[in-house]
């Protein structure tokens, strides 16, 4: 309890000095300077207190843009770090994008599924789409066993999720089941209470412009797919 007090502590004086640049501004460089000395000390005892490392569950969420080349990006960090990285697409599928395509540089660092065949409304067959899923699911399974991914992305697996194609408890006790130090991405609207709970960390992106609705523009090269 007293350190999780110690780390609240220095938390609470890390956002009372201040980021620096013109928020506060100090009369003079030499205030400024000491202010921003003071902040360094805080945290180099924040990150001192703080050094565990793990495999994080990471849920990406919510009815904005994003979730999708949020985690691409997690992905090309892994990747530039010379750790194999899986991607598993639920629903997409019906198209190949430009992150595939850019991403194949890497090789057999990435193994890539887009088992899908798109939205719910382009297939319009039920039987269908449970059976890709479940091709997926099964993929993504073997991926989460598999010592040597450090990363491994599961790709609107929260939409199958609310589908019903796949149960919570099925998708939690096999993240649960993956490497200690296996980083897991989950992507989706409308993450579950439960699913959220087993998270590390969950972002939720927040739809509050978007072109297609308001400008009636189409999805583009680069910017969707």
């Amino acid at each position: 309890m007293s350190e999780d007090l110690n780390l609240k502590d220095l938390d609470q004086k890390a956002l009372d000095i201040g980021i620096g640049g013109d928020s506060i501004p100090e009369k003079s460089k030499e205030d400024y300077q000491k202010r921003m000395q003071k902040r360094k000390e805080v945290q180099v005892k924040r990150l001192e207190k703080r050094n565990k490392e793990k495999g994080l569950i990471i849920v990406l969420t919510g009815n904005g843009k994003g979730k999708t080349t949020s985690a691409l990006g997690m992905a090309l960090r892994t990747l530039g770090h010379n750790h194999q990285v899986a991607i598993v697409q639920f629903i997409k599928g019906g198209w190949e994008p430009g992150e595939a395509r850019a991403l194949k540089v890497f090789g057999s660092k990435l193994k890539w599924h887009a088992l899908g065949e798109g939205f719910t409304w382009e297939t319009q067959d039920r039987e269908k789409d449970k059976e890709l899923i479940n091709k997926s699911w099964d993929k993504a399974v073997n991926y989460l066993k598999n010592i040597n991914y450090k990363l491994i992305i599961l790709d609107e697996v929260i939409v199958a999720v609310k589908l019903g194609y796949i149960s919570e408890e099925s998708l939690i006790s096999a993240i649960k089941k993956r490497p200690e130090l296996t980083h897991v991405i989950l992507t989706g609207r409308g993450a579950t209470e439960k699913i959220i709970k087993e998270a590390d960390l969950v972002t939720e992106m927040r739809l509050t412009k978007h072109p297609f609705r308001e400008q009636g523009v189409k999805a583009q090269k680069g910017i969707e797919y």
